[in-house]
């Protein structure tokens, strides 16, 4: 039985290169994997993107409504030794679900990369299903700008950090949408008590 494995930080840890050398080590290794990513994240169109360089092409974007144990992607999915997800944050709840049935039911290692909470501070349905379903977690880290351990993405809109709009707003795609990884305490001080009243 093949383990559901979350591996989860705050922009900037290196999520997609993390991706893009493990389906390398698979792949150099002899075996077979299949790269998804939702069609929520729209960075780099059919490709898994790295901020620092490295990409590679998709395999399946997934859409809001489709599921990887469907006749359209059946043949896809039988006979890989691993599926690897990218911005599994952006997946629904459903889409996690069917991913778990592929672990344990097809015994196909799944392991999926993503952030854990949006710039509010709240579980994506995706992360928030991803938490209460996989077998293993590891914590991908960065640092703040003060130095300390990041674990909170704040957004920025033209430079000022913000607590209100749409969950999903891809930076690259609005030029004045910028994400920063920051620390408890810098996030609590520039982020939450900046916008709230406490």
């Amino acid at each position: 039985m093949a383990n559901l494995e979350y591996r989860y930080g705050p922009m900037n840890s290196g999520k997609s290169m993390a991706v893009l050398q493990m389906a390398y080590n698979y792949e150099e290794n002899g075996k077979k994997i299949l790269l998804v990513k939702s069609v929520t994240d729209t960075k780099g169109g059919d490709y898994l993107v790295s901020r620092i360089g490295p990409k590679r092409k998709i395999q399946i974007k997934l859409g809001e409504n489709e599921s990887l144990l469907s006749n359209k992607y059946k043949s896809m999915v039988d006979g890989k030794d691993a599926i690897l997800v990218d911005e599994a944050q952006f997946l629904t709840k459903s889409q996690v679900e069917d991913l778990w049935v592929i672990a344990k039911n097809m015994n196909i290692p799944v392991i999926c990369f993503g952030l854990k909470t949006n710039f509010k501070s709240e579980f994506f349905e995706g992360s928030k299903r991803l938490f209460e379903l996989s077998d293993k977690f590891k914590e991908l880290e960065t640092i703040c700008s003060c130095g300390t351990k990041a674990r909170f993405n704040a957004r920025k809109v033209d430079g000022k950090y913000i607590l209100e709009g749409d969950e999903t707003l891809i930076d690259g795609e609005n030029k004045k949408v910028e994400y920063e990884p920051l620390c408890g305490k810098c996030y609590l001080n520039k982020v939450f008590l900046t916008n709230n009243d406490k």
